[in-house]
Order: structure tokens, then sequence, then C-alpha cells
């Protein structure tokens, strides 16, 4: 590259949350750049930024998402900082990401995708079909909470929200039998002692881009877009090509329980996807597969299909 590479007295800034997860997912993101160009650590700095979401955590722990707003509460002092010039790259988990970026960003790099399963966590129960009757579930997710109860219309569902270590926690505590976590998560975070069974997709389908780290950075940012360049998963950027092309047309956001998987086999494309009533008593899919190059337009039709079937009030009315 013609441009300067970072440097210690001249580093790059990378913008992340502060939760522990945020971190590592950073970390990884300096440990490619290093390794890509042969760049010590301190080339690149990770500056951590309070999103209006991580407030919301600390002041209304029990008050879903939906109530406080949308996805961009993860995101939006993180991009202002970035278009700002305050960091030069920012680190994301891809499935906070809105479909749409701010005029003047642009998140066209990923980082090769986790594995996108779900687990369950549990203390003292192995899966979800030995939950007891009425037993309670915590889950901050629509999406979670929709699929369990569409399978076990008997268990309670209540509010779990926090980082995996407070939600970890909060099981310990006796708050629920049982909680969900990301497997991608507990993987990243090496947390191999916790009592996490991967959920097949068969039985519940993760969010969209589920695993998936993606990095933004400003449109007019060469530098920047060349250094992205030579970490840069091609796969994981069709799978979520599909994925979020599926999101987008459903016009997707936290309060919408909307799950979807793309595979790549080959040329292949296989794009799995599903809405569900907020209240799990109806769920709607569909299973398609295409050419890998025809992934957004296949996730658009998808949507479509999936939209004609369920009406205009099917995520309003239990």
């Amino acid at each position: 590259m013609t441009e300067t590479l970072p440097s210690p007295a001249s580093p790059l800034k990378i913008g992340t949350r502060g939760s522990p997860l945020a971190l590592a997912q950073a970390h990884e993101t300096r440990a490619r750049l290093c390794a890509a160009f042969d760049l010590p650590e301190d080339a690149f700095e990770i500056v951590v930024i309070r999103t209006t979401g991580d407030n919301a955590a600390l002041i209304a722990a029990d008050k879903p998402l939906k109530e406080i707003g949308n996805k961009g509460l993860f995101t939006k002092e993180i991009e202002e900082q970035l278009l700002s010039g305050g960091i030069d790259i920012a680190v994301h988990s891809m499935k906070d990401m809105p479909v749409d970026q701010p005029e003047g960003l642009v998140l066209d790099a990923f980082l090769p995708r986790e594995v996108p399963f779900d687990a369950f966590v549990s203390f003292g129960t192995a899966s979800i079909d030995a939950l007891a009757p009425g037993a309670t579930v915590g889950t901050s997710s629509l999406r979670r909470r929709a699929q369990l109860l569409h399978r076990r219309p008997d268990l309670k569902v209540v509010e779990f929200r926090g980082n995996v270590q407070t939600r970890l926690k909060k099981l310990r505590e006796g708050l629920a039998e049982a909680t969900f976590l990301a497997m991608a998560g507990l993987n990243r975070l090496g947390l191999e002692d916790v009592p996490a069974t991967p959920i097949p997709t068969e039985d519940m389908l993760p969010a969209v881009a589920q695993g998936a780290i993606g990095i933004e950075r400003r449109s007019d940012d060469r530098r920047a877009a060349r250094l992205l360049e030579a970490i840069h998963d091609a796969e994981t950027a069709r799978r979520l090509a599909a994925e979020r092309s599926f999101l987008a047309t459903l016009d997707g956001s936290c309060e919408t329980p909307i799950a979807g998987l793309a595979e790549l086999s080959g040329d292949s494309l296989r794009l799995r996807g599903e809405i569900l009533r907020t209240d799990g008593s109806e769920a709607l899919s569909d299973d398609v597969t295409g050419a890998v190059e025809d992934g957004p337009e296949i996730g658009r039709d998808m949507a479509l299909r999936l939209l004609s079937k369920a009406g205009p009030d099917f995520f309003t009315r239990n």
C-alpha cells in the first residue's frame, strides 16, 4: 500500500464498546492487522466508547431494549466518533448493526465468522426439552423468547439483560433456570467452563449475522480501506449479503423476532429464514438454495414471500 502504515508514534485508533466480548473482538481485529502488516500492537490504539445501550443497561437493567430504542443503541456514539475523526475504524458485532449506515460511513470488511449457533446455558438442566413445566428462562432477545415459547409455551420467560458475565451471574443467583448465549461469544471469551450446549440450527435458527464481526470506516478513508482489505473474509461477506438483504426487506429491528442463516457449499448458497409472532404463537419459515452471487436477491425474495404469508398484523397481534 502507498499510504503510511500505522506506527506507535501515529497509531490507528480502533473504536469499540467496553464489554469483555467487544474488547475481545477489537483485540482480534488488532491481532489480525498486526499479523497482516508485521506491525507491533502499539501501532493500534483501542478506544473504548460508551454507548446509549451501555448506559441503559445500568439505568434500566430490567427494561426490555424495545422500550428504550432500536439497534442504533449500541452504535450511535461509536459512529459519531468515527465521523468526527476521533477513531479511524470501529469494530462491531454484526447482529447489533442496523442494515443502513450513516452517510459518510461504510461497513464492508468482515472477519472470518465464528459458529452461529445459540447455546442453551444452565447449571442444572441439560436441554430445553428437559426443563420442568413452568420453569423460568431468562433472555432479553425477542427472537429467542418467541422461538422458545413457540416450542415450549408452558415456560416463563423473564428479562435477562447484560453482558455475558452479567447473565451468567444472574443464572448462578437463581433468577432463572436457564438462559441462552451465542456460542461465538463464549468461544471468543474462552469460557470453556460454562455449561453451554450448542443448539442445532434446525431447532433454533440464529439471529441474522450472529457470530460475525464487522469493521466500519469512513467512506473516504483510503488508508483504512487498504488496511482492512488484508483481513477481510469474502465468505463471511457473501453470507451476510444474503442474510442482511433478508433483514432489510423485512425492516427488521430489535422489536421484531427474525432469524436467518446463510451457508455456503461450493458455488451454492443456502438461506433459511424465519419470522415469529412476539408471543411465539406462530412461526413462518422458508429455505432456499441458489447461486452464491444471487444471495441478496434470494434474501429479498424470501422476505417478500414470508411477508405475504404473514399479513399486515403478524408482528403486532399476539
